[in-house]
């Protein structure tokens, strides 16, 4: 059911004009998806509060709720064609009501991890595409159709965004700069073993892939967590930073879907951070990541590293080196030069890694896996090494 709704929804999206890519399919079923996910939330969150005799008070007001302006419903729970909007009417409640009122979410919230700042982040970054109002009420007819209620269907359903999420890196263009082959994401979230408790870092968080692998694996290592135990898993283990807004929403939608509910993903340039104002408390125990490699960076966001280069894998690997705690790990997918003589400044980055840390290169990656990428990528993983502690003084 929930796949062919998928499939529904991008035949529609096709016979638009302001969607001309699998990129624009994502993003516009995404922002749908994620306002369906939130009426969905609001209607569990009624529930458990009647269950405890307490009034649950909505994110949303009325008007901007999914079951008012987007799927209205009769006594027999089917859409009220009278009520719901279509066409011009549509057009412009979304562009000129209801995304402005959803932005505007940023300026209330009490701070950046809560559902609410999320919701005024994701619209203030991306905006609506398509350009008939009766297309985007096919789209959001058949979105209605899709149930975020019981663990099954949002496992149903991460699944097939997974898929549509794959499509669009294999698409060509910049979709490949979004998007982690899972087999390689698997591999090495299995060698970096997590363990609860730990947290996790992705500097250049793209679709998220590492961190849903790695909730994955957690929840299937521990099957007995306490209550404590869970709520630590969804609130202070997983963080990350994402310079795109399109890879931010994206990565935002994946991890909700995947059951991790107010994700402390911020959109940010990750390299415009001066590493030398990492303290302590901004470190990690583990870092997993696939970061970008063949961009390049301004003089004045080199002017934030040691060994300044343009090149973005060399920042990267900087600043990923400098935010792990001492004895933390990490797994990164590196440019397969990068320990050798054929860039630079190779040496530098080189022996940065291992003054730092412990660091074992494995084998490479298939090209085919990476089209968007001109050279084949290496799994590169490292351990921090802890301070030594002098001859003859105590610890």
């Amino acid at each position: 059911m929930f796949e062919q709704a998928f499939k529904n929804i991008d035949d529609v999206l096709w016979k638009d004009a302001g969607c001309t890519s699998e990129l624009d399919y994502t993003e516009q079923t995404s922002w749908l998806l994620f306002l369906k996910y939130i009426d969905d939330l609001e209607h569990d969150k009624v529930t458990e509060a009647q269950l405890d005799g307490k009034k649950y008070t909505f994110i949303l007001e009325k008007p901007y709720r999914w079951d008012t302006w987007a799927a209205p419903k009769g006594k027999d729970n089917k859409l009220d064609h009278n009520a719901a909007m279509t066409g011009d009417d549509l057009l412009v409640f979304v562009n000129q009501k209801l995304f402005p009122y959803l932005h505007g979410f940023k300026a209330k919230a009490t701070g950046p991890n809560t559902i609410e700042y999320k919701i005024g982040e994701i619209f203030g970054e991306i905006k609506n595409k398509i350009q008939s109002g009766y297309n985007l009420r096919e789209v959001i007819d058949h979105i209605d159709e899709l149930r975020f209620r019981s663990q099954t269907e949002k496992y149903e359903l991460s699944h097939l965004y997974e898929a549509k999420i794959k499509n669009m890196g294999n698409a060509g263009r910049n979709g490949g700069e979004y998007y982690t082959v899972r087999p390689l994401v698997r591999a090495i979230v299995q060698v970096v073993q997590p363990k609860l408790g730990e947290s996790i870092y992705d500097g250049a968080e793209g679709s998220a892939g590492f961190h849903c692998e790695t909730f994955d694996y957690l929840k299937k290592t521990y099957p007995n967590r306490t209550v404590a135990q869970d709520r630590f898993l969804q609130t202070r283990t997983f963080y990350g930073k994402e310079k795109k807004s399109l890879a931010y929403v994206i990565g935002i939608m994946n991890m909700i879907l995947h059951g991790i509910e107010a994700p402390n993903i911020f959109h940010t340039n990750t390299l415009t951070e001066n590493i030398a104002d990492i303290q302590e408390k901004d470190r990690y125990d583990i870092v997993e990541t696939n970061p970008p490699f063949g961009g390049k960076e301004r003089k004045e966001v080199q002017q934030n590293f040691p060994i300044r280069t343009g090149e973005t894998a060399y920042l990267f690997l900087q600043h990923y080196i400098k935010i792990l705690k001492a004895g933390g790990r990490a797994g990164i997918v590196i440019k397969n030069t990068f320990l050798s003589n054929t860039d630079t400044p190779p040496s530098a980055s080189a022996n940065t890694c291992w003054k730092a840390a412990t660091s074992t290169p494995c084998s490479t990656a298939p090209a085919a896996r990476f089209k968007a990428r001109a050279s084949r990528p290496w799994c590169f993983f490292l351990k921090k090494e802890r301070p030594r502690v002098k001859s003859g003084t105590t610890s």
